[in-house]
């Protein structure tokens, strides 16, 4: 399959910090570098060692899985129609314009019924940046995962919000949805974010592809934004467009045309893609360093 290099590289990049993962309740920084300012120290223990965002006028730097983001802002942790979960990985940053997609989506979501609120799980560290674990994108501000699990209609408490598990809607042998779990609502409500002009792509399992190219009457132009990714059975992960007039910001090409409910779709549910051979030791992609991070990036790392 075109791209599955690619597709590959990116997964091995990336470590298990997946929305089920429980939190902790007693976070703690992590230990100072011996060597931060060391060229082959990975990028992403430097921008995990950030707490806060770039006090830098607002612009995101590089692409969706090789940059970072000044002056980004938090979602907050409590909306009317949203609640951020793990608050202890301290992911709930991003551009503004994605901190005001997400609470115009989840009111707009509440006030239609098509959805009760958002359990909002990972956006971007406070820079950007690679992360320590579970992303190889999510490092420009324009990347957030929603889960797949209905906001019930109470705050929920700290506790539950490091632990809970987000629901897994796909079947065990992963060929399809789990009909005891899958929703119409599920449904409507990916439609609702994908006719967004802002976002370019939405992420979600092959399985759910498969029932949405399967299920989905009338419109389906939308279809185009949905696009099946390894994981992705516990939350959906939404992409905005690189925003207006911010020129560092490197775009990703446009979707395919059509509803990509063709041979590229059957090809998730062949045996090479439900079961890709492990990449073996000395094959596996060495970490990011700043040297390969675009310039703008050292000066946000570095800001106050």
């Amino acid at each position: 399959m075109r791209n599955l290099t690619s597709l590959l590289a990116l997964l091995a990049l990336a470590t298990p910090a997946l929305a089920q993962d429980r939190g902790t309740l007693d976070p703690k920084p992590l230990p100072p570098l011996t060597h931060p300012n060391d060229p082959a120290t990975p990028a992403k223990e430097l921008f995990g060692r950030r707490p806060t965002p770039a006090h830098l006028a607002t612009r995101t730097i590089g692409f969706y899985s090789r940059g970072c983001i000044a002056g980004a802002n938090a979602l907050p942790i409590d909306g009317d129609a949203w609640q951020v979960m793990r608050l202890s990985r301290n992911r709930n940053w991003g551009h503004p314009e994605l901190v005001g997609f997400l609470e115009k989506l989840a009111r707009e979501a509440r006030s239609k019924n098509v959805w009760p609120g958002l359990l909002v799980g990972d956006m971007a560290q406070p820079r950007g940046g690679p992360m320590i674990t579970g992303h190889a994108s999510h490092q420009i501000g324009l990347d957030a995962d929603v889960w797949l699990t209905p906001m019930p209609d109470r705050t929920l408490s700290r506790a539950e919000r490091e632990e809970t598990s987000a629901t897994n809607v796909v079947r065990d042998d992963w060929m399809d949805v789990d009909p005891a779990k899958w929703t119409p609502r599920h449904i409507a409500l990916l439609k609702l974010a994908a006719e967004q002009k802002q976002v370019e792509r939405i992420f979600v399992n092959p399985a759910i592809k498969k029932a949405i190219c399967r299920d989905v009457t009338g419109d389906r132009r939308w279809l185009s934004k949905i696009r099946p990714f390894y994981g992705h059975n516990y939350h959906f992960h939404i992409r905005l467009k690189c925003p207006a007039g911010e020129a560092t910001c490197r775009p990703q090409e446009p979707p395919p045309s059509g509803e990509g409910c063709d041979n590229t779709l059957a090809w998730w549910f062949t045996d090479e893609a439900l079961h890709p051979k492990p990449t073996p030791p000395g094959k596996k992609p060495k970490p990011v360093t700043m040297a390969q991070m675009p310039n703008e990036c050292r000066a946000v790392l570095d800001a106050k």
